[in-house]
């Protein structure tokens, strides 16, 4: 039986109270009937004692404390599912906002997901290609991850995430199963038309759902918009056997719609004013991701935020941090150089890589390659770093061909624009782009791997290096 109630005791921001009630639950849904018959809907978001708090999507205006009736409906907020799901938009709350009809539903499903027995998890393994050098490469992205990008104001991550969305397949026979969902949360009008224009024109939204949150949307629309998005992820993948990834952004937006959330309620803030619970609450979304036993479907996760003064040590990249299992970051000074996408190799790692990666997976190179080129790499900041005090000029050969290799490497392995490349395509370039070295200079290479992929004539006719200083010195020290 469904409790209703007549009055409200206090109206406070998007929050109503009411007190004297009995036997309702947290996260249950509400009805609340104004005096002209207009309903608008709520959530229970605090119970003390007797006295319940309940934020209302649609704002409280022009509501009455005397005359305003209240539904309790005795479950938490449910979302509609079927597979007719794919193709379709969606606003923050799971309704359709493409003009397309309802959808025709299967099954209702807590958005609050259901409790996995952390037993029943098993290992991530295999890839998700993204078609991107630097993240296939560098940072695989692999099935079952959580593996969040963080950006700055200001950096290409929306024109990341559309590429992602775009580009990113599996390979071998579970190729028709991958599907995309992916959740905006907190943009504005200009930048939802160019996530859905993107899919549209590139012919990919039939396997992507979409569910945008506008910024001038309520606040808790923005707090419920990843719940029912990763809810839509589970269904599809553990209902229909489909690898899904998800795409959310910006967490950011939805970090600071928690903290406002929290204040209106009164509770003590945290660090930066964000609430003591900004952990927990974050997390509840990320461990979502994951490979379930007897599950043929798997839910794979990027999360994109953009940290604040680009402050890694900020409270939200923080936390993030330590519940996800490594990370992309951008780099300003690669995105004030006109590299696309301006990732940051050094700073970016994906933990489960070395499990996805390899014969079986990629290719039996994969390994040595990424770790030759982090290798490499750091050398090239090292004799930056010098050459910004002694001048280039005053720079070893070594330290001069790692200053050579640094450039190329940026220009021609970061930077790739649009271009969706195959991984192999990506293993290939790196090896090109590592046989510019004298082979001694490949200490994080056995002589079996270098012996099939290390070629340095090709490299210097690849890159058209004949009439660089730096390669003839070192081919003459090779010599």
């Amino acid at each position: 039986m469904n409790l209703q109630y007549i009055g409200l005791k206090e109206i406070n921001g998007p929050l109503i109270f009411l007190d004297n009630v009995k036997g309702i639950g947290f996260d249950e849904m509400v009805e609340i009937r104004l005096e002209n018959g207009s309903v608008r809907h709520g959530r229970v978001v605090e119970i003390t004692g007797d006295l319940a708090a309940i934020l209302v999507f649609e704002g409280t205006r022009d509501l009455s404390l005397t005359n305003t009736v209240i539904k309790f409906n005795g479950k938490p907020m449910e979302i509609g599912l079927s597979k007719n799901v794919l193709g379709r938009v969606f606003n923050g709350i799971g309704s359709p906002i493409d003009d397309l009809g309802p959808v025709y539903v299967d099954e209702y499903r807590d958005i609050n997901g259901e409790p996995l027995n952390p037993v029943s998890r098993l290992y991530p393994k295999n890839y998700i290609n993204t078609g991107i050098s630097s993240i296939d490469g560098l940072t695989t992205l692999i099935r079952g991850q959580k593996l969040p990008i963080f950006s700055g104001s200001g950096l290409p991550h929306n024109d990341l995430a559309v590429q992602i969305v775009k580009q990113a397949k599996l390979t071998g026979k579970d190729a028709d199963k991958f599907a995309v969902i992916f959740a905006a949360m907190g943009v504005t009008n200009d930048v939802a038309n160019y996530f859905r224009r993107s899919f549209e024109e590139a012919g990919v939204l039939d396997n992507v759902v979409m569910f945008l949150n506008l910024s001038n949307d309520p606040i808790i629309e923005r707090l419920l918009t990843p719940r029912c998005a990763l809810t839509t992820a589970e269904y599809l993948a553990y209902k229909h056997n489909m690898h899904i990834l998800v795409v959310m952004t910006d967490m950011t937006a939805y970090c600071e719609a928690l903290r406002e959330f929290s204040s209106s309620k009164g509770e003590i803030p945290g660090r930066k004013g964000y609430p003591g619970y900004l952990y927990s609450d974050l997390a509840s979304l990320f461990e979502r991701a994951g490979i379930i036993k007897n599950a043929k479907g798997s839910v794979t996760q990027i999360p994109i935020l953009t940290m604040p003064n680009d402050d890694i040590t900020h409270p939200i990249p923080d936390l993030t941090g330590y519940i996800t299992e490594g990370q992309i970051v951008l780099d300003r000074d690669l995105h004030r150089q006109g590299v696309y996408p301006p990732i940051g190799v050094l700073p970016s790692l994906s933990r489960l890589m070395k499990d996805g990666i390899g014969a079986g997976y990629t290719r039996k190179d994969h390994q040595p390659l990424m770790n030759q080129i982090f290798a490499s790499y750091a050398k090239v900041m090292d004799a930056r770093s010098l050459a910004s005090v002694i001048g280039e000029d005053e720079l070893s050969t070594t330290d001069k061909s790692y200053i050579q290799f640094g450039k190329y490497f940026e220009k021609h392995f970061i930077s790739q624009g649009m271009i969706n490349r195959e991984i192999r395509e990506t293993l290939d370039l790196g090896w090109k782009l590592l046989s510019i070295f004298p082979r001694e200079e490949l200490d994080r290479t056995d002589d079996k791997i270098l012996d099939e992929f290390y070629n340095h004539e090709v490299a210097v006719s690849q890159f058209e290096l004949n009439d660089d200083l730096i390669i003839k010195e070192l081919s003459n020290e090779e010599n």
